[in-house]
C-alpha cells in the first residue's frame, strides 16, 4: 500500500462481533515463566463485584503496560487501555494481513486517515439515482461498521465504483478506438464474395452467416473495426475470417494472421491455401525459420518484426494469449487496419458486458456435423479399467487418443519443471500401454520435432498422443475420438469443454475421460451439460474469473467486492456509464471521472 487511497481500499475480510464489553480497572498484572523459558502473563481485571482473569502468552511488555488502577476495556479477545473505543463495542474489522503488519495496526492507520474528508468521484445525481450513499460514508462504514446494514449499503456502493469505473474503461477503450478517423473503407463485392462461398464444400450456419455480415459492415464502415469473434471449437471460426480477408484482397489490402503457436500458425495456413488459393489469393507463412510473402501473412510472434504495405486487416487468434503491447504492435500504422480478434474461450454474457465491453462481440452459437463428445469421470478406483477400455477402442476400433497432462502452475509457457513431470508421465503411460504407438508433444520441442510428431499422428501411425494444454491449441486431427484428462481437478470447467472439443470433429462418437482422484459434483456437470456457455458461467460462480481467462491477464485486477456474475450491477453500472458519457461528450470534458479514482479498476485486455 503505497498512498491514503489504496489504505482506505484495503477492505476487512470479515468482521468480528465485539458489540458487548465491559468496563473495568486493572487489579493485577505479574509474568510467570515456564521451564522452557517462555512467559505468560495473567492479568486480574476488576469489573464491578467481578473478578476476569486474561491469559496471553510471551507479551512481557503487557506487565508494564496494564498497571494496577488502570481503566480498560474488554470484548472478547481484544481490549483497550483508556483512549477512544476504536477497537471495542462494535463490529471490529478483521484485515487480510502481511508479515509485520497487523489489523490492530491497520484500523488505527484506517481510522486516522478517515477523519479528513474525501472528495466522492460520482456525480451526485448518480448517487442519488442508484440509492447510493456517499464515497466518505461508504469508506467509514466498510471500516468501523455501526451495523450489518450499515456494511450492506458501504458494500453496495464500493462494488457499483469498482464496476463502473470497468464500465467507463470500457466506454472510453472504445471512444478512443473509434476516434482513430483513418481507417481502410472496403468496398464489398458480394458478387466475388457469394461465388467463394458457393465453393465452400459445405454451408455457412445462420451464426456464421450472420457473425460474417457484421463483420463485413464493419469493413465498410470507415471506423476501424475492433471485434471479437468468439466461437467453440469446431463452430467454423476461421472460415468465417477467411471470407473477410478475401474482402480486403479484394480491395488491394493485405491481412496478417498472428497465432500462438507455430503449430496453429501452420494449420491457418493450410485451411486457407484450400479455401482462397482458388481464387487466386497468396498465402505465406512467417516463422523463425520459414519467411515467405503473400496477400496473406501467417505466422507467430515473428510477424510482429515484418513490415507491411497496405496492411487493412489484422487477425488475432486466442488474443488472450497474447499481451496487450503485443496485439498493438501490428496496428501502429498511418492507417489503422481492421483488428478481427477470435477465441474459442467460451463468453457468459456478464463477461461480454464488462471484460469485453470495449469490443463487439460475434458469436457462433452452431457447431456443425458434431456430436455431443460422451464425458464420464474416471476416479482413481477404475483408473485401470478406464485404461484397459482405451486399449479395447484403439485395438478394436483403430481409434486415437489424446492425454492431456496439467501444468504445475496456470501460465500459457510450460517450465521446465512442466517438462519434467510430463516426460515421466510420458514414461509411465508407455508402460501402460505397452506394444502400442505413443509419442509425447509439448512446446519446448524444436518446430521441426513437433511438427513431424503432429504428421505421425495426422498419418495414423501414432495412436496415442500426450500433450500439455498449452500445446493442445491448433492440434487438429479429425479422425481423433477419445481424449482422456490427467488430474482433471486441476482444470477449469469451461478448459476442459475445449479440451474435448478437440475431438470428434467427425461424425464419429467421441469419448472425453476426466481421470481424477475421486468423484466430484463439479466435474459431474461435464458429464450432462454440452454448452461452453452454461459451463463458463459455472466456472465463474464456483472458481472466478481467472479459470475462464487464463491466469495472465496482462494486468487484470481482480475485484475486491464486485462480482462479475452480478448481472444487476453490470446493467446498472452500464447505465450510469452511459449517462457519465454522454455528460461528458455534452460538455466538451474528454476526460472520464474514472481517471480520478482508478482504484481497484481491472484494466482491459
Amino acid at each position: 500500500m503505497l498512498s491514503r487511497e489504496e489504505l482506505l481500499h484495503h477492505y476487512p475480510s470479515r468482521y468480528e462481533d465485539l458489540r458487548d464489553y465491559e468496563r473495568g480497572v486493572i487489579a493485577s498484572a505479574i509474568n510467570i515463566y515456564t521451564r522452557s523459558g517462555k512467559t505468560l502473563q495473567k492479568i486480574l481485571v476488576k469489573v464491578g463485584d467481578k473478578t476476569r482473569e486474561l491469559t496471553y502468552f510471551n507479551q512481557s511488555f503487557l506487565v508494564k503496560t496494564l498497571r494496577p488502577g488502570i481503566p480498560i476495556s474488554l470484548a472478547g479477545n481484544e481490549y483497550e487501555v483508556n483512549g477512544p473505543l476504536i477497537h471495542t463495542g462494535r463490529l471490529v474489522p478483521v484485515y487480510p494481513e502481511t508479515k509485520g503488519i497487523s489489523s490492530k495496526w491497520l484500523r488505527r492507520q484506517i481510522y486516522n486517515q478517515l477523519k479528513k474528508p474525501i472528495d466522492d468521484w460520482l456525480p451526485e445525481e448518480i448517487v442519488k439515482k442508484y440509492g447510493l450513499i456517499n464515497l466518505n460514508s461508504a469508506l467509514q462504514q466498510i471500516h468501523f461498521p455501526e451495523n450489518q446494514a450499515a456494511i450492506d449499503a458501504a458494500t453496495k456502493r464500493l462494488a457499483f465504483d469498482e464496476m463502473l469505473k470497468l464500465q467507463l474503461r470500457a466506454l472510453e477503450t472504445k471512444s478512443q478506438w473509434q476516434a482513430k478517423k483513418l481507417a481502410h473503407r472496403l468496398k464489398i463485392n458480394q458478387v466475388k464474395i457469394q461465388t467463394l462461398i458457393k465453393r465452400l464444400p459445405f454451408t455457412l450456419t445462420a451464426s456464421q452467416t450472420q457473425s460474417l455480415d457484421e463483420i463485413l459492415a464493419d469493413l465498410a464502415s470507415g471506423r476501424p473495426m475492433n471485434r471479437l469473434l468468439q466461437g467453440e471449437v469446431g463452430s467454423g471460426k476461421t472460415v468465417v475470417a477467411a471470407i473477410a480477408m478475401y474482402a480486403a484482397y479484394l480491395n488491394g489490402l493485405k491481412t496478417a494472421i498472428m497465432a500462438p503457436t507455430e503449430i496453429l500458425a501452420r494449420q491457418h495456413y493450410q485451411t486457407l491455401k484450400t479455401i482462397l488459393a482458388p481464387a487466386g489469393v497468396k498465402i505465406g507463412l512467417v516463422t523463425k525459420s520459414v519467411k515467405q510473402e503473400g496477400d496473406i501473412l501467417i505466422g507467430t510472434h515473428a510477424l510482429l518484426n515484418r513490415k507491411f504495405d497496405r496492411l487493412g486487416l489484422v487477425v488475432i487468434d486466442e488474443q488472450h494469449r497474447f499481451g496487450v503491447k503485443q496485439r498493438s504492435q501490428l496496428l501502429q500504422t498511418k492507417i489503422t487496419p481492421h483488428l478481427l480478434s477470435m477465441t474459442a474461450t467460451p463468453i457468459p454474457r456478464t463477461l461480454a458486458l464488462t471484460l469485453y465491453a470495449h469490443l463487439d462481440l460475434s458469436s457462433l452459437a452452431d457447431l456443425p456435423g458434431r456430436q455431443i463428445v460422451k464425458t464420464w469421470l474416471v476416479p482413481q478406483e477404475k483408473r485401470l479399467a478406464g485404461y484397459g477400455w482405451i486399449k479395447q477402442q484403439i485395438t478394436g476400433n483403430q481409434s486415437q487418443v489424446f492425454i492431456v497432462c496439467p501444468l504445475i502452475k496456470p501460465s500459457p509457457k510450460e517450465s521446465m519443471q512442466d517438462i519434467k513431470d510430463i516426460t515421466t508421465e510420458f514414461t509411465k503411460l508407455k508402460k501402460v500401454f505397452s506394444g502400442l504407438s505413443i509419442d509425447l508433444i509439448h512446446g519446448r520441442l524444436k518446430a521441426v520435432e513437433k511438427t513431424q510428431i503432429i504428421k505421425n499422428f495426422s498419418q495414423g501411425q501414432t495412436k496415442i498422443l500426450v500433450a500439455t494444454p498449452v500445446i493442445e491449441v491448433g492440434i487438429d486431427i479429425p479422425q481423433a475420438a477419445i481424449m482422456v484428462v490427467e488430474n482433471a481437478e486441476r482444470f477449469g470447467l469451461a478448459q476442459l469443454h475445449q479440451l474435448r472439443g478437440r475431438v470428434g470433429r467427425r461424425s464419429q462418437t467421441a469419448y472425453c475421460l476426466l481421470f481424477c482422484q475421486k468423484s466430484s459434483s463439479r466435474l459431474e456437470k461435464l458429464e450432462t451439460i454440452h454448452s461452453g456457455i452454461k459451463l463458463a458461467g459455472l466456472d465463474l460462480k464456483l472458481r472466478g474469473e481467472g479459470q475462464i481467462l487464463g491466469f495472465d491477464q496482462h494486468g487484470f485486477n481482480r475485484f475486491k467486492l464486485a462480482r462479475l456474475d452480478d448481472l444487476e450491477l453490470i446493467t446498472l453500472t452500464r447505465q450510469a456509464a452511459a449517462a457519465i458519457m454522454a455528460s461528458c461528450l455534452h460538455s466538451q470534458n474528454a476526460k472520464f471521472p474514472a481517471a480520478a479514482g482508478a482504484n481497484a479498476a481491472p484494466a482491459l485486455n
